[in-house]
Protein backbone atom coordinates (compact mmCIF):
# COMPACT_ATOMS: atom_id res chain seq x y z
CA UNK A 1 0.00 0.00 0.00
CA UNK A 2 1.25 3.39 -0.95
CA UNK A 3 2.04 5.55 2.07
CA UNK A 4 -0.12 8.70 2.36
CA UNK A 5 1.56 11.97 1.46
CA UNK A 6 1.72 14.71 4.09
CA UNK A 7 1.27 18.31 3.02
CA UNK A 8 3.27 19.56 6.00
CA UNK A 9 6.44 21.33 4.98
CA UNK A 10 9.54 19.35 5.92
CA UNK A 11 12.03 21.17 8.06
CA UNK A 12 15.48 20.03 9.08
CA UNK A 13 14.96 19.70 12.84
CA UNK A 14 18.25 18.18 13.83
CA UNK A 15 21.21 20.11 15.18
CA UNK A 16 24.05 17.61 15.60
CA UNK A 17 26.48 20.01 17.21
CA UNK A 18 25.45 18.94 20.71
CA UNK A 19 24.66 15.70 22.50
CA UNK A 20 20.96 15.09 23.23
CA UNK A 21 21.84 13.73 26.68
CA UNK A 22 23.27 17.09 27.73
CA UNK A 23 20.01 18.97 27.00
CA UNK A 24 17.16 19.54 29.43
CA UNK A 25 14.00 19.63 27.29
CA UNK A 26 10.95 21.53 28.58
CA UNK A 27 8.72 21.47 25.48
CA UNK A 28 6.34 18.74 26.62
CA UNK A 29 5.59 20.33 30.00
CA UNK A 30 5.11 23.82 28.53
CA UNK A 31 2.93 22.53 25.66
CA UNK A 32 0.66 20.71 28.12
CA UNK A 33 0.50 23.78 30.38
CA UNK A 34 -0.68 25.78 27.34
CA UNK A 35 -3.40 23.22 26.61
CA UNK A 36 -2.04 22.26 23.16
CA UNK A 37 -1.98 18.75 21.74
CA UNK A 38 1.15 17.45 20.09
CA UNK A 39 -0.41 17.59 16.63
CA UNK A 40 -1.66 21.17 17.19
CA UNK A 41 1.83 22.35 18.07
CA UNK A 42 3.32 20.45 15.13
CA UNK A 43 0.90 22.08 12.70
CA UNK A 44 1.62 25.58 14.03
CA UNK A 45 5.37 25.27 13.51
CA UNK A 46 5.23 23.30 10.26
CA UNK A 47 6.33 19.83 11.42
CA UNK A 48 4.91 16.35 11.19
CA UNK A 49 3.56 14.81 14.39
CA UNK A 50 6.38 12.25 14.28
CA UNK A 51 9.01 14.99 14.15
CA UNK A 52 7.33 16.82 17.02
CA UNK A 53 7.29 13.62 19.07
CA UNK A 54 10.99 13.09 18.42
CA UNK A 55 11.87 16.63 19.51
CA UNK A 56 9.77 16.44 22.67
CA UNK A 57 11.45 13.21 23.71
CA UNK A 58 14.96 14.48 22.99
CA UNK A 59 15.53 12.09 20.06
CA UNK A 60 16.32 15.07 17.85
CA UNK A 61 17.37 18.63 18.59
CA UNK A 62 15.82 21.41 16.48
CA UNK A 63 17.90 23.91 14.59
CA UNK A 64 17.92 27.57 15.61
CA UNK A 65 15.05 28.54 13.31
CA UNK A 66 12.76 25.82 14.65
CA UNK A 67 13.70 26.54 18.27
CA UNK A 68 12.68 30.18 17.72
CA UNK A 69 9.43 29.07 16.08
CA UNK A 70 8.58 26.84 19.04
CA UNK A 71 9.34 29.62 21.52
CA UNK A 72 7.13 32.05 19.57
CA UNK A 73 4.16 29.66 19.43
CA UNK A 74 4.51 28.66 23.10
CA UNK A 75 5.02 32.30 24.16
CA UNK A 76 8.22 31.67 26.12
CA UNK A 77 11.98 32.02 25.83
CA UNK A 78 14.13 29.50 23.98
CA UNK A 79 15.95 28.95 27.29
CA UNK A 80 12.65 27.74 28.78
CA UNK A 81 12.46 25.06 26.09
CA UNK A 82 16.08 23.94 26.03
CA UNK A 83 18.88 24.31 28.55
CA UNK A 84 22.16 22.58 29.15
CA UNK A 85 22.03 19.91 31.82
CA UNK A 86 23.86 21.00 34.92
CA UNK A 87 25.15 19.03 37.83
CA UNK A 88 23.12 19.39 41.02
CA UNK A 89 23.29 23.01 42.05
CA UNK A 90 23.50 24.14 45.65
CA UNK A 91 22.86 27.68 46.82
CA UNK A 92 22.76 29.49 50.14
CA UNK A 93 19.51 31.15 51.26
CA UNK A 94 17.85 32.77 54.24
CA UNK A 95 15.59 30.33 56.08
CA UNK A 96 12.13 31.32 57.35
CA UNK A 97 10.67 28.74 59.69
CA UNK A 98 11.70 26.09 62.20
CA UNK A 99 15.16 24.77 61.38
CA UNK A 100 15.36 21.05 60.63
CA UNK A 101 17.32 18.58 62.69
CA UNK A 102 20.94 18.66 61.52
CA UNK A 103 21.42 16.12 58.74
CA UNK A 104 17.68 15.62 58.13
CA UNK A 105 16.55 16.56 54.59
CA UNK A 106 13.80 19.19 54.38
CA UNK A 107 11.70 20.13 51.33
CA UNK A 108 11.51 23.89 50.77
CA UNK A 109 9.87 26.50 48.58
CA UNK A 110 12.33 29.05 47.19
CA UNK A 111 11.63 32.65 46.23
CA UNK A 112 13.49 35.80 45.26
CA UNK A 113 12.00 38.85 47.00
CA UNK A 114 14.02 41.94 46.11
CA UNK A 115 17.63 41.07 46.87
CA UNK A 116 16.71 38.30 49.29
CA UNK A 117 16.76 34.60 48.40
CA UNK A 118 14.38 32.88 50.80
CA UNK A 119 13.68 29.24 51.68
CA UNK A 120 10.53 28.13 53.53
CA UNK A 121 9.63 24.58 54.59
CA UNK A 122 6.68 23.24 52.60
CA UNK A 123 5.38 21.61 55.77
CA UNK A 124 4.13 25.09 56.77
CA UNK A 125 1.47 24.80 54.04
CA UNK A 126 -0.33 22.13 56.09
CA UNK A 127 -0.82 18.40 55.87
CA UNK A 128 -2.65 18.29 52.52
CA UNK A 129 -0.74 20.89 50.48
CA UNK A 130 2.61 19.57 51.73
CA UNK A 131 2.00 16.55 49.49
CA UNK A 132 0.63 18.55 46.54
CA UNK A 133 3.00 21.50 46.07
CA UNK A 134 6.33 20.41 44.53
CA UNK A 135 9.53 21.51 46.27
CA UNK A 136 12.08 23.84 44.69
CA UNK A 137 14.92 22.33 46.70
CA UNK A 138 16.12 20.25 49.63
CA UNK A 139 17.94 21.69 52.64
CA UNK A 140 21.26 19.90 52.99
CA UNK A 141 23.05 21.95 55.62
CA UNK A 142 22.51 24.64 58.24
CA UNK A 143 25.13 27.33 57.70
CA UNK A 144 26.88 28.50 60.91
CA UNK A 145 26.10 32.17 61.51
CA UNK A 146 27.27 34.90 63.90
CA UNK A 147 25.12 35.22 67.01
CA UNK A 148 23.99 38.74 66.05
CA UNK A 149 22.34 37.57 62.79
CA UNK A 150 18.58 37.17 63.21
CA UNK A 151 17.74 35.06 60.16
CA UNK A 152 19.45 31.66 59.88
CA UNK A 153 20.91 30.52 56.56
CA UNK A 154 20.88 27.10 54.92
CA UNK A 155 22.39 25.32 51.95
CA UNK A 156 19.76 24.13 49.47
CA UNK A 157 20.18 21.56 46.70
CA UNK A 158 17.97 22.86 43.89
CA UNK A 159 15.54 20.60 42.06
CA UNK A 160 15.02 23.18 39.28
CA UNK A 161 17.16 25.67 37.42
CA UNK A 162 17.88 28.67 39.63
CA UNK A 163 16.61 31.18 37.05
CA UNK A 164 13.08 29.86 37.50
CA UNK A 165 13.10 30.95 41.15
CA UNK A 166 12.88 34.58 40.06
CA UNK A 167 9.49 33.82 38.44
CA UNK A 168 7.91 32.46 41.64
CA UNK A 169 5.32 34.66 43.37
CA UNK A 170 4.86 34.48 47.14
CA UNK A 171 1.68 35.82 48.76
CA UNK A 172 0.85 36.06 52.47
CA UNK A 173 -2.86 35.94 53.26
CA UNK A 174 -5.81 33.84 54.33
CA UNK A 175 -8.00 33.56 51.23
CA UNK A 176 -7.82 29.94 50.04
CA UNK A 177 -8.85 30.88 46.49
CA UNK A 178 -5.37 32.36 45.89
CA UNK A 179 -4.13 28.79 45.48
CA UNK A 180 -6.59 28.50 42.59
CA UNK A 181 -5.33 31.80 41.14
CA UNK A 182 -1.85 30.29 41.16
CA UNK A 183 -2.99 27.37 39.03
CA UNK A 184 -4.41 29.79 36.45
CA UNK A 185 -1.03 31.55 36.31
CA UNK A 186 0.69 28.22 35.61
CA UNK A 187 -1.40 27.89 32.45
CA UNK A 188 0.15 31.01 30.93
CA UNK A 189 3.57 31.36 32.58
CA UNK A 190 6.36 29.10 33.72
CA UNK A 191 5.91 30.25 37.31
CA UNK A 192 4.69 29.11 40.69
CA UNK A 193 2.42 31.00 43.07
CA UNK A 194 2.55 30.04 46.73
CA UNK A 195 0.07 31.37 49.28
CA UNK A 196 1.47 31.29 52.82
CA UNK A 197 -1.56 31.27 55.07
CA UNK A 198 -1.54 33.93 57.78
CA UNK A 199 -3.76 36.67 59.17
CA UNK A 200 -3.92 40.15 57.68
CA UNK A 201 -1.69 41.97 60.18
CA UNK A 202 1.01 39.29 59.95
CA UNK A 203 0.70 39.34 56.15
CA UNK A 204 1.28 43.10 56.02
CA UNK A 205 4.28 42.75 58.34
CA UNK A 206 5.72 40.01 56.10
CA UNK A 207 5.37 42.35 53.11
CA UNK A 208 7.01 45.25 54.97
CA UNK A 209 9.84 42.94 56.08
CA UNK A 210 10.55 41.92 52.48
CA UNK A 211 9.54 38.28 52.96
CA UNK A 212 6.70 38.11 50.39
CA UNK A 213 5.71 39.83 47.15
CA UNK A 214 2.12 40.52 48.21
CA UNK A 215 -0.12 40.59 51.26
CA UNK A 216 -3.82 39.76 51.35
CA UNK A 217 -5.70 42.06 53.73
CA UNK A 218 -9.23 42.30 55.16
CA UNK A 219 -9.15 44.67 58.14
CA UNK A 220 -12.26 46.71 58.91
CA UNK A 221 -11.91 50.00 60.76
CA UNK A 222 -14.05 49.92 63.92
CA UNK A 223 -15.02 53.59 63.69
CA UNK A 224 -15.80 54.09 60.01
CA UNK A 225 -16.60 50.51 58.99
CA UNK A 226 -14.29 50.97 55.98
CA UNK A 227 -12.15 48.05 54.87
CA UNK A 228 -8.35 48.16 54.74
CA UNK A 229 -7.57 51.76 53.74
CA UNK A 230 -7.66 53.23 57.28
CA UNK A 231 -5.25 50.53 58.48
CA UNK A 232 -2.99 50.90 55.45
CA UNK A 233 -2.85 54.70 55.78
CA UNK A 234 -1.58 54.25 59.33
CA UNK A 235 0.87 51.39 58.83
CA UNK A 236 1.96 51.31 55.16
CA UNK A 237 3.58 54.17 53.22
CA UNK A 238 1.26 54.77 50.30
CA UNK A 239 3.88 56.27 47.99
CA UNK A 240 5.80 52.98 47.94
CA UNK A 241 2.85 50.56 47.81
CA UNK A 242 -0.39 50.02 45.96
CA UNK A 243 -3.42 47.81 46.36
CA UNK A 244 -5.56 45.77 44.00
CA UNK A 245 -9.12 44.79 44.91
CA UNK A 246 -9.51 41.03 44.84
CA UNK A 247 -13.06 40.44 46.06
CA UNK A 248 -15.72 41.31 48.58
CA UNK A 249 -16.92 38.51 50.82
CA UNK A 250 -19.19 37.88 53.78
CA UNK A 251 -17.62 36.87 57.07
CA UNK A 252 -19.74 35.12 59.68
CA UNK A 253 -20.18 32.18 62.02
CA UNK A 254 -19.38 28.76 60.58
CA UNK A 255 -21.39 26.09 62.43
CA UNK A 256 -22.29 22.43 62.05
CA UNK A 257 -24.89 21.45 59.42
CA UNK A 258 -28.36 22.75 60.32
CA UNK A 259 -26.89 24.54 63.36
CA UNK A 260 -27.87 21.97 66.02
CA UNK A 261 -26.80 24.24 68.91
CA UNK A 262 -28.83 27.20 67.61
CA UNK A 263 -25.95 29.69 67.45
CA UNK A 264 -27.19 33.01 66.08
CA UNK A 265 -25.45 35.78 68.03
CA UNK A 266 -22.11 36.33 69.71
CA UNK A 267 -23.83 35.95 73.11
CA UNK A 268 -24.54 32.31 72.23
CA UNK A 269 -20.81 31.56 72.23
CA UNK A 270 -20.69 31.94 76.01
CA UNK A 271 -23.36 29.28 76.59
CA UNK A 272 -22.39 26.03 78.28
CA UNK A 273 -21.41 23.26 75.88
CA UNK A 274 -20.35 25.56 72.99
CA UNK A 275 -16.84 24.82 71.70
CA UNK A 276 -15.11 27.60 69.75
CA UNK A 277 -12.24 27.35 67.31
CA UNK A 278 -10.49 30.71 66.99
CA UNK A 279 -8.18 32.43 64.52
CA UNK A 280 -4.79 33.86 65.50
CA UNK A 281 -4.36 37.40 66.83
CA UNK A 282 -4.07 39.91 63.98
CA UNK A 283 -6.32 38.01 61.59
CA UNK A 284 -9.45 39.70 60.26
CA UNK A 285 -11.64 36.95 61.72
CA UNK A 286 -10.11 37.37 65.18
CA UNK A 287 -10.49 41.16 65.05
CA UNK A 288 -14.17 40.77 64.10
CA UNK A 289 -14.83 38.28 66.92
CA UNK A 290 -13.08 40.43 69.51
CA UNK A 291 -15.04 43.53 68.45
CA UNK A 292 -18.34 41.63 68.75
CA UNK A 293 -17.35 40.30 72.17
CA UNK A 294 -16.43 43.80 73.34
CA UNK A 295 -19.79 45.19 72.19
CA UNK A 296 -21.58 42.46 74.15
CA UNK A 297 -19.42 42.84 77.26
CA UNK A 298 -18.07 39.28 77.00
CA UNK A 299 -14.48 38.31 77.79
CA UNK A 300 -12.65 35.77 75.71
CA UNK A 301 -11.95 33.89 78.94
CA UNK A 302 -15.67 33.11 79.15
CA UNK A 303 -15.54 31.14 75.88
CA UNK A 304 -14.50 27.51 75.75
CA UNK A 305 -11.88 27.19 73.01
CA UNK A 306 -11.01 30.89 72.72
CA UNK A 307 -7.32 30.04 73.17
CA UNK A 308 -7.45 27.29 70.52
CA UNK A 309 -6.10 28.94 67.37
CA UNK A 310 -5.79 27.87 63.75
CA UNK A 311 -4.26 29.80 60.86
CA UNK A 312 -6.85 29.73 58.08
CA UNK A 313 -10.55 29.81 57.20
CA UNK A 314 -10.30 26.26 55.87
CA UNK A 315 -8.86 25.01 59.15
CA UNK A 316 -11.75 26.62 61.05
CA UNK A 317 -14.20 24.79 58.81
CA UNK A 318 -12.27 21.53 59.05
CA UNK A 319 -12.32 21.62 62.87
CA UNK A 320 -16.09 22.05 62.84
CA UNK A 321 -16.67 19.37 60.22
CA UNK A 322 -14.61 16.88 62.24
CA UNK A 323 -16.59 17.60 65.41
CA UNK A 324 -13.70 19.26 67.24
CA UNK A 325 -15.60 22.55 67.59
CA UNK A 326 -19.13 23.90 67.21
CA UNK A 327 -18.44 27.36 65.84
CA UNK A 328 -15.77 29.67 64.44
CA UNK A 329 -15.57 32.89 62.48
CA UNK A 330 -14.79 32.40 58.78
CA UNK A 331 -15.92 33.01 55.21
CA UNK A 332 -18.83 31.48 53.34
CA UNK A 333 -16.72 29.69 50.73
CA UNK A 334 -14.93 27.69 53.47
CA UNK A 335 -18.27 26.72 55.02
CA UNK A 336 -19.56 25.57 51.63
CA UNK A 337 -16.39 23.57 50.98
CA UNK A 338 -17.12 21.37 54.01
CA UNK A 339 -20.93 21.30 53.81
CA UNK A 340 -21.42 23.48 56.89
CA UNK A 341 -24.02 26.10 57.78
CA UNK A 342 -23.04 29.76 57.51
CA UNK A 343 -24.50 32.67 59.51
CA UNK A 344 -23.55 36.04 57.90
CA UNK A 345 -22.17 38.84 60.08
CA UNK A 346 -20.70 41.52 57.79
CA UNK A 347 -19.32 42.22 54.31
CA UNK A 348 -15.60 42.91 53.92
CA UNK A 349 -13.19 43.71 51.08
CA UNK A 350 -10.19 41.50 50.50
CA UNK A 351 -7.34 43.38 48.82
CA UNK A 352 -3.85 42.48 47.61
CA UNK A 353 -1.09 44.89 48.63
CA UNK A 354 2.34 45.03 46.95
CA UNK A 355 5.30 47.32 46.36
CA UNK A 356 4.89 49.52 43.30
CA UNK A 357 8.31 48.63 41.93
CA UNK A 358 7.37 44.91 41.91
CA UNK A 359 5.13 45.43 38.89
CA UNK A 360 8.13 46.45 36.79
CA UNK A 361 10.83 44.30 38.35
CA UNK A 362 9.09 40.95 38.80
CA UNK A 363 8.66 38.95 35.58
CA UNK A 364 5.28 37.33 36.34
CA UNK A 365 3.28 39.46 38.80
CA UNK A 366 1.37 41.08 35.93
CA UNK A 367 0.47 37.56 34.77
CA UNK A 368 -1.18 36.98 38.16
CA UNK A 369 -3.33 40.08 37.80
CA UNK A 370 -4.23 39.06 34.25
CA UNK A 371 -5.28 35.67 35.62
CA UNK A 372 -7.54 36.95 38.41
CA UNK A 373 -9.52 39.22 36.07
CA UNK A 374 -9.82 36.54 33.39
CA UNK A 375 -13.28 35.13 32.69
CA UNK A 376 -12.39 31.49 33.51
CA UNK A 377 -11.00 32.39 36.94
CA UNK A 378 -13.92 34.67 37.80
CA UNK A 379 -16.38 31.93 36.81
CA UNK A 380 -14.61 29.43 39.05
CA UNK A 381 -14.53 31.83 41.99
CA UNK A 382 -18.22 32.62 41.65
CA UNK A 383 -18.97 28.89 41.58
CA UNK A 384 -17.21 28.50 44.93
CA UNK A 385 -19.74 30.91 46.42
CA UNK A 386 -19.49 33.78 48.86
CA UNK A 387 -17.56 36.18 46.61
CA UNK A 388 -18.58 39.49 45.01
CA UNK A 389 -16.22 40.19 42.10
CA UNK A 390 -17.74 43.42 40.84
CA UNK A 391 -14.54 45.40 41.63
CA UNK A 392 -11.90 42.73 41.05
CA UNK A 393 -8.72 44.24 39.64
CA UNK A 394 -9.57 47.80 40.78
CA UNK A 395 -6.49 49.83 41.81
CA UNK A 396 -6.37 51.21 45.35
CA UNK A 397 -4.22 54.16 46.42
CA UNK A 398 -3.86 55.85 49.78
Amino acid sequence: MKKPQHNTKRVNTQDTSRSEGSIVNGILAIRQAKGLTQIELANRVGLTRQAMHAIEHNHYLPNTFMALQLARVLDCQVEDLFSLHQDEQEIEAEFLGTLPVEGQPLRVNMSQVGNRLLARPLSQLGDALNYVVPADGIVTEIVPQPRNRNTPRVRVRLLHDQKHLTHNIVIAGCDPSLFLAGEHVRQTAFAGVTNWTMGSVNAVNALLDGEVHMAGVHLVDARSGESNLPYLKQHVRGKDFLGVRFASWIQGFVVRPENPKHIRHVDDLAKRGIQLVNREAGSGARILLDSLLKQSGISGKQLTGYEREVSSHLEVARYIRDGLADVGVGVESAARQYGLTFIPLREEQYDLILRKDSLASHPTINRLFDAIVSRPFRQELLALGGYDLSEIGKSLNW
